[in-house]
C-alpha cells in the first residue's frame, strides 16, 4: 500500500550514534537505527554543533522565565546563546518543511520536546516545565508535524500513533505535490475514514462535514483547515475499545460474504483483542485474509488496513 521515496523524518543526531554530545559520546537509539532505519529517511541535525558549539563542549541549560528561558553556560552563564539557536531554529524550520516527522532527544535543552529543565535566575531549584529552544520553535513554526521524543516511543501505543502520523502526512504532501482537487481530497478523506474513526468518530464526523460542499468554497483554506483537524485528530491515544468498534464496522462489510464458522473465528479474533489476550494484528490479519478472498474495492483502499509497513511489527504489542 506505501511506496517510494520514504518519508523523511528528522532526527536528533546523538540518535543516530553520532558523536556530537558535549562529552564526544552519543546516544544511539537501537529501535531508531534499527526497524525504522529500514522505513524512513532520517536527517541528521545536531542544533547545537549547528550553531557552532565544538565537541565536547562546556554543558548549557535553560535558565530564567519558562516560557521563553535563555540558553546559557551551566558553569558560565555569561555564555549565551539563546539568539543563535533561535535563528538557526527558524531557519531549520523553514528549511525541512518537506519532512514527515522528527524524532527529538529528551531532556536536551535544545532538542527536548517537553518537561525539560529550566533553572531560576540564581541557577537553582529546576522545573521540569520547559521544551528545549529548537524544539519549541520547530514545533511552532510546523504544526502538522509529528514530533516525539526517543523516550517516549518506548510506550507502543504512542510508537504506532507516531508512525501512523508520518504515513499519514507523507500522504498529504503527496496529495498537494499532485495537485489538490475536490475529487482528490473526497477520496483522501474516505480511505483514511476507519483509521479516523480509531481515534474520534466525532472529529471524522466533523471533517466530513467539512468536505460536504466543496462547491462554493476556497479549496485551498479548507484543505489547511482539513489537515489541521485530521493531524490534531490522530494525536489521540486510540484505545482497545475504539480499535474494537472500528473492527467490528469493518467485519460487517463481510456479513454477506462469509460464512458462520468464519464469521465466529472473526468474532473470537476481535473478543481476544478486546479482552487484552491477543494483539491488534491477529483480527488485522484476520480481515485482510477475508478481503482476499472476497473482494472487496472499498474496504482494500482503506489505510486503517495497511497503515504502515508490517515489517515494523507495530501492531504486535498492542
Amino acid at each position: 500500500m506505501l511506496d517510494n521515496p520514504l518519508p523523511k523524518v528528522g532526527v536528533s543526531a546523538c540518535l543516530l550514534g553520532q558523536p556530537v554530545r558535549y562529552d564526544g559520546g552519543h546516544k544511539r537509539d537501537t529501535f531508531i537505527m534499527g526497524p525504522l532505519s529500514e522505513h524512513l529517511e532520517f536527517i541528521s541535525i545536531c542544533p547545537e554543533t549547528g550553531i557552532g558549539l565544538g565537541v565536547p563542549r562546556p554543558t548549557i541549560r535553560l535558565m530564567g522565565n519558562i516560557e521563553h528561558p535563555r540558553l546559557v553556560g551551566t558553569a558560565d552563564t555569561s555564555m549565551d546563546v539563546t539568539d543563535k539557536m533561535e535563528a538557526y531554529a527558524e531557519q531549520q524550520s523553514r528549511q525541512l518543511n518537506n519532512l514527515c516527522g522528527y524524532i527529538l532527544k529528551k531532556d536536551s535543552p535544545s532538542c527536548g520536546m517537553e518537561r525539560v529543565k529550566v533553572f531560576n535566575a540564581s541557577g537553582k531549584n529546576p522545573a521540569r516545565k520547559g521544551s528545549g529552544i529548537f524544539a519549541r520553535i520547530l514545533m511552532q513554526n510546523n504544526p502538522l508535524l509529528p514530533v516525539e521524543e526517543e523516550g517516549r516511543l518506548n510506550d507502543v501505543v504512542l510508537r504506532e500513533n507516531f508512525i501512523n502520523r508520518i504515513y499519514v502526512l507523507q500522504r498529504w504532501h503527496r496529495l498537494l505535490w499532485n495537485g489538490i482537487n475536490a475529487a482528490s481530497l473526497i477520496e483522501f478523506h474516505t480511505v483514511h475514514k476507519y483509521l479516523v474513526m480509531a481515534h474520534s468518530q466525532a472529529s471524522y464526523q466533523r471533517l466530513g462535514r467539512l468536505l460536504s460542499d466543496l462547491s462554493h468554497r476556497d479549496l485551498e483554506l479548507l484543505s489547511q483547515d482539513y489537515i489541521a483537524e485530521l493531524m490534531h485528530t490522530l494525536k489521540r491515544r486510540v484505545t482497545r475499545q475504539r480499535h474494537v468498534n472500528v473492527l467490528q464496522h469493518i467485519m460487517g462489510y463481510l456479513k454477506k460474504s462469509i460464512d458462520s464458522d468464519d464469521k465466529a473465528e472473526l468474532s473470537g479474533a476481535i473478543a481476544s483483542y478486546r479482552r487484552g489476550e491477543t494483539p491488534l494484528i491477529v483480527p488485522i490479519t484476520l480481515l485482510r485474509h477475508y478481503f482476499r478472498r472476497h473482494h472487496d474495492a472499498y474496504m482494500e483502499r482503506q489505510i486503517y488496513l495497511w497503515p504502515h509497513p508490517d515489517k515494523l511489527g507495530l501492531r504486535n504489542s498492542i
